[in-house]
């Protein structure tokens, strides 16, 4: 994923790829992204367009196949891999792959495979033969890289612990934040709200994700729909549960009090959690949410569901409250506590702030540029050994 899209990945890969070419390498990107020609990037950009899933995974393969050639080595963001993983180890270049969710988990609660069952339900848990069958494939993906990078130590237990794979394959890169500070953002709460077009008197609850099953949007909507009528919820980002929302708020006659603005640009981005009073992140699953190390970056109070790579952001009453994703009573009751005590969120933001340097981009960009180059000159010395063993049976 890619800007203008929103996600984890769309703010983690120009990130780093800004890195590394400021660091001195050269770096191509090939994306699924909406915007069919990005530019004003420090590196070239290929873009796969949406369109039917296999379609847009053959052009992968095939793009991937053609480009890999020209680099040292290959980092995978999808976490449906196995057509570009094949394609860059037919093209002899080494692969690392980075993962963000069980893929096969994903598919499968996607699909109704597994009766939505959560990502720690899902492990060590038999279902039919098509989650069998995405683990396994997800196995020989996994099996066919140099290195695996997980963004949180929750995921590295699934993959040690649930799949097997092993711990020294493995290794936790925290996500990266970069972008603005609070002191970077210049507007007040008042004058972004002017901005936005928002309303000044009214209390903002405010999220950001794609609109997947598995974010339980719906649960901050039943929230907010039990709060004071001066509470409003903004939602930024789009996805395929975007209608069957906006019908769940008119079912609560709470549609003049819950506005999906779509995919916001991400430089607005900053505005809009400037302008709120509390974000919220009810997700049943996360690996480690770029968004949440922007909110507390820019200090804003944060409520996140107790679950996955979560808490490890958010420590629960220290800098934000974590919650059930499933429980919309105990979620209004967070927002409540938050929204009607100013003292406490404002230690909750001085908390949040002080550990901001923990994501440091120079920090953890750094670890991932020293596991590729180290996987480059793996793959050196292998050649090199190669050759001298061809020189001596010659």
């Amino acid at each position: 994923m890619f800007p203008p899209d929103l996600g984890g990945p769309a703010t983690y890969v120009p990130s780093l790829g800004r890195f590394l070419v400021e660091r001195g390498h050269e770096v191509r990107v090939l994306a699924f992204c909406s915007d069919p020609a990005p530019a004003g990037y420090p590196f070239e950009v290929e873009a796969i367009s949406r369109g039917p899933l296999s379609v847009r995974y053959l052009k992968a393969f095939w793009r991937v196949l053609r480009t890999a050639g020209w680099a040292d080595v290959v980092y995978v963001q999808e976490h449906l891999a196995l057509l570009h993983v094949l394609a860059a180890r037919l093209r002899r270049r080494p692969v690392a792959i980075r993962i963000m969710v069980d893929g096969a988990w994903e598919i499968s609660h996607r699909k109704g495979w597994c009766g939505g069952d959560t990502i720690t339900e899902f492990q060590g848990k038999r279902y039919g033969w098509r989650p069998a069958l995405a683990r396994a494939l997800q196995r020989r993906w996994w099996g066919m890289t140099r290195r695996i990078v997980c963004c949180s130590e929750f995921l590295r237990g699934i993959l040690t612990e649930s799949y097997g794979v092993p711990e020294d394959k493995t290794v936790t890169i925290l996500n990266a934040y970069h972008g603005p500070r609070a002191a970077d953002v210049e507007e007040t709460r008042a004058e972004a709200r002017e901005a936005l077009g928002l309303e000044q008197e009214a209390r903002y609850a405010l999220t950001v994700c794609r609109l997947m099953v598995w974010k339980r949007v719906d649960q901050i909507v039943r929230a907010v729909a039990e709060l004071p009528a001066d509470v409003r919820l903004l939602v930024a980002g789009d996805g395929d549960m975007l209608e069957e929302w906006q019908r769940l708020a008119a079912d609560l006659g709470a549609t003049d009090r819950v506005t999906f603005l779509g995919n916001v640009p991400h430089e607005r981005v900053p505005l809009l959690i400037r302008a709120a009073d509390v974000f919220v992140l009810n997700s049943e699953y996360e690996g480690l949410s770029h968004t949440l190390l922007e909110v507390q970056a820019l200090g804003t109070p944060m409520i996140a569901s107790g679950v996955c790579g979560n808490p490890e952001v958010v420590e629960d009453g220290v800098n934000g409250l974590l919650v059930d994703p499933r429980d919309h009573h105990e979620l209004a009751q967070a927002m409540s506590e938050v929204l009607d005590d100013p003292a406490e969120a404002r230690r909750f933001v001085d908390a949040g702030l002080e550990r901001v340097d923990r994501f440091d981009r120079a920090v953890t960009f750094g670890r991932v540029e020293q596991l590729l180059a180290g996987l480059t000159s793996l793959d050196q010395r292998a050649s090199a050994r190669s050759r001298a063993s061809d020189g001596e049976v010659k």
